[in-house]
């Protein structure tokens, strides 16, 4: 599971991704401060089982913090992208293969109004933040358009010559960017165009891809610098169509963890609020927290958990299983308790979880069983949300 973080250059990116996965990225207020994709782990939260089971868990791949199951989850936070980068302006397409693998992408926009189309400092309010949304989708767009073009009158002469599933054809053009059949086929199916492949124009295959973005790379939107913008800049963005826009601070949520990390204050990631520990603090940093505070107040939080969590529960509608090697104890081969926790995608069955725990075990499948209830279930039961599940498997 790969979460891309997207947007022009010197919106935050960085300070976004340095504040989800706490690792030291370099960051500045220029352009192009990021030209190779940093990678981290960021962390969702979901409740964890060993709350109404009444055991102590013993996490292996997902921390478990007072009861939350801290669930891992890559990031990528790629080069800035500038209009037309497309057509090789900026950083080009290096930007746009770097999200190759990523299922859903976080647009990060800065909603301040502060910098231009460019990624360059001006004026507070002096660009509309609206206008990067837009020519944001249009650049993934026409890079997938692009992808879409290469051998595309030799692939379509072929189809028309010996026959074939156009669907299929397609999937093949886009393999290695986490696109599925099935989302082809949907995006074939909702997509304007007209019947015969041979005569798609440019503009077919512009509205084919727009079509397959939205399946194969969902987008929400994340207003950084929320804590410098107006309210009219912010009620413009918060009525965006369709869109999911979450009002964040990321330089905020950055100082807050440091601040944690360092015993000043108590705070959870996506709480809204959080507790001063130490009366020692300076006078500046008094005045630091209540800027925070006063901002976690009005929103609700500071926006980068909550977006990382809406992207995964909302855009993606992922669930948290927990397999386990024992159903009355609730432990792995090695004895610990609750160790592991998977993503799957809402609608997986028993047989897909045994597969997502090991290849051989889903080939192997005999059945399952609820360990909260005890009883036997089959290979096609849809799981839910916070399910505890043994696989039984040749």
């Amino acid at each position: 599971m790969e979460i891309g973080l997207v947007g022009k250059p010197n919106v935050g990116k960085s300070t976004f991704f340095s504040a989800a996965t706490r690792l030291e990225v370099e960051m500045a207020s220029y352009p192009f401060t990021t030209i190779d994709a940093n990678k981290g782990v960021g962390y969702i939260r979901n409740r964890c089982p060993h709350q109404d089971l009444e055991v102590e868990c013993e996490p292996n791949n997902a921390p478990c913090i007072n009861g939350t199951r801290m669930i891992p989850v890559k990031i990528i936070d790629v080069a800035g992208l500038v209009p037309e980068a497309h057509k090789g302006k900026g950083l080009g397409n290096q930007f746009l293969d770097d999200l190759r693998q990523a299922s859903t992408l976080i647009h990060i926009v800065d909603a301040s109004g502060s910098t231009n189309s460019e990624g360059e400092p001006c004026g507070k309010g002096e660009h509309d933040p609206r206008a990067d949304v837009e020519f944001l989708t249009k650049e993934i767009d026409h890079w997938l358009k692009g992808i879409l073009e290469r051998n595309w009158d030799k692939v379509s002469r072929k189809l028309e010559v010996v026959g074939g599933n156009v669907e299929h054809a397609v999937y093949e053009q886009l393999s290695g960017l986490g696109v599925s059949e099935a989302m082809v086929v949907l995006a074939v199916r909702s997509a304007d165009i007209q019947e015969s492949p041979k005569n798609w124009s440019g503009d077919d295959l512009y509205r084919l891809a727009k079509a397959i973005r939205m399946k194969a790379k969902p987008m929400l939107i994340s207003a950084n610098k929320a804590d410098l913008a107006g309210d009219d800049l912010m009620d413009s963005l918060m009525t965006l169509g369709d869109d999911i826009v979450i009002p964040t601070s990321a330089e905020y949520e950055l100082a807050l963890r440091k601040a944690s990390e360092s015993d000043i204050v108590e705070y959870m990631p996506g709480e809204d609020n959080f507790k001063v520990l130490r009366d020692d603090i300076s006078d500046m940093q008094k005045s630091a927290l209540d800027k925070i505070e006063s901002h976690m107040k009005r929103y609700g939080g500071l926006g980068v958990q909550q977006t990382l969590e809406k992207a995964i529960y909302e855009l993606l509608d992922m669930i948290v299983v927990y397999p386990v090697e024992n159903e009355h104890s609730y432990t792995d081969k090695d004895g610990r308790i609750l160790p592991d926790a998977h993503l799957l995608p809402r609608g997986s069955t028993a047989e897909d979880l045994a597969y997502a725990v090991h290849t051989d075990i889903g080939k192997g499948f005999i059945r399952a069983i609820d360990s909260r209830t005890d009883r036997v279930i089959g290979r096609d039961h849809e799981l839910k949300d916070g399910d505890v599940i043994k696989i039984v498997s040749k």
